[in-house]
């Protein structure tokens, strides 16, 4: 899996990338500000990026921007922010591509490495991974036009599940339902959020987990 990492501390960056490389990765580029991460995606195209949000120079929101820049420039290649902060403001931008091969993942909240590598994998594969607190403060700016207003609770809750990576065994184990109940209620989310068969189950979960965090 070739990587491109993105995070202005040094230490960081090369702690993410000794640990990267131990894991079997090759990290094609390692860069410090949300330009040289624009450039190196366009030229590498790399199979995931690992970017930090607040990069230089007013160290708010550039990596979000930058990730949200190399999604139109290079459509579908897949990020992963991971970063101290939770910040909402260019989150809805990145979420927006319904292609998914998103992530949000926050540092302090990473104990385990294989998770942490686990989820950079999905992301790599097309799929989404984010953080709980993240889901939690993106629902905070709920749209007026609720597009999941015809769920029901039950199904509410295994959708933000799914939104956290689960696969259905675990969220049939979190919640102490039958995996045969689990899918039963992600049919019913597709149905209602209108993602038809016709398409693999893969990308309708991408779908549905995006019109949660939309949402």
């Amino acid at each position: 899996m070739r990587v491109v990492v993105a995070d202005d501390a040094v230490l960081i960056r090369a702690g993410l990338v000794r640990l990267l490389e131990e894991f079997g990765c090759e990290v094609v580029a390692a860069v410090g500000s949300g330009e040289d991460l624009v450039r190196a995606v366009v030229e590498l195209r790399p199979d995931v990026s690992v970017v930090d949000v607040r990069m230089p120079p007013s160290f708010t929101d550039e990596g979000l921007r930058a990730a949200v820049e190399v999604r139109q420039k290079v459509p579908g290649t897949p990020v992963l922010i991971l970063s101290q902060y939770v910040e909402v403001s260019y989150a809805d931008d990145l979420l927006a591509d319904a292609r998914g091969a998103v992530g949000y993942l926050l540092k302090d909240r990473v104990v385990d490495v294989e998770e942490f590598m686990e989820g950079l994998r999905r992301v790599a594969g097309g799929g989404t991974v984010f953080d709980p607190q993240v889901v939690s403060q993106l629902m905070v700016r709920r749209r007026r036009d609720d597009p999941l207003a015809s769920l029901t609770p039950r199904e509410r809750e295994v959708l933000g599940l799914m939104a956290e990576g689960r696969s259905n065994p675990a969220i049939s184990r979190q919640l102490v339902v039958t995996e045969g109940a689990v899918e039963k209620h992600v049919r019913g989310i597709f149905q209602k959020l209108g993602l038809y068969a016709e398409d693999t189950d893969q990308h309708r979960r991408v779908l549905a987990v995006l019109a949660y965090l939309r949402s």
